[in-house]
């Protein structure tokens, strides 16, 4: 009985150390395909104020973005996700995360990466290491999913328009209760930073993006009262 106790404990620690060396810290992580379909992403949290972490999954690396999973445990250290229904091997993935006080990333764009130094009993006891986080992330919470086309950064609120040189776009700013601030048309940049001085408190914000006077979204965004 002890000998197969020791032998449980060796497989769950070594299975443990395996992920956590093969975890980047964020705002880096890792996508690996481990065969059979299976697509692993894995990071290390260091931002002991985290409060949401959501997966991102999209056909190409900068639009039509679907979160898959906001995990359970924002605040683990390592954590990671095992997607078994992605469409196939070209996909990327991304994480968009919150601190508390309503700051927010989105990570940069990756696709996954074919494993091919882990041996088969490594990625056995890892998928059954992580089958057990995915039962507990699959109690997903309600989670604000910011915009792809306005959400804040460190340096102000980040306008991005990927085909604005074809489009005629216009972006109207309320504030939150809908009253108008501003205005801005005839945008033609494809990335824009405006300045927070631009808005007058800390606190959330709505837009409205239109192209040649049809409604394209309408959503919201964060500032923080770090400014």
């Amino acid at each position: 009985m002890n000998r197969i106790l020791h032998i449980l404990i060796f497989i769950a620690l070594a299975g443990s150390s395996f992920i956590t060396a093969a975890q980047d810290t964020l705002p880096k992580f890792n996508v690996r395909n481990v065969g059979n379909d299976k697509y692993i992403i894995g990071w290390t949290n260091p931002f002991p104020n985290m409060s949401q972490i959501s997966i991102q999954r999209s056909h190409d690396s900068l639009r039509n973005y679907t979160t898959i999973l906001s995990v359970a445990d924002p605040k683990a250290i390592q954590n990671g996700y095992a997607d078994t229904k992605a469409p196939n091997d070209h996909m990327y993935y991304r994480l968009f995360f919150v601190l508390e006080g309503g700051i927010f990333y989105f990570t940069e764009a990756k696709k996954p990466i074919l494993d091919t130094s882990a041996s088969a009993s490594k990625t056995i006891i890892e998928t059954k290491i992580l089958s057990k986080i995915d039962s507990a992330n699959l109690k997903k919470i309600e989670a604000f999913v910011p915009s792809f086309y306005v959400y804040t950064k460190k340096e102000g609120v980040f306008i991005n328009l990927p085909d604005a040189d074809d489009k005629k776009y216009s972006i109207k700013f309320f504030e939150e209760n809908n009253d108008f601030l501003f205005e801005i048309k005839g945008v033609k940049q494809t990335a824009l930073t405006l300045d927070k001085a631009n808005f007058h408190r800390a606190g959330w914000y709505r837009f409205e993006l239109y192209n040649d006077e049809k409604l394209v979204e309408k959503h919201r965004f964060y500032l923080a009262k770090d400014f």
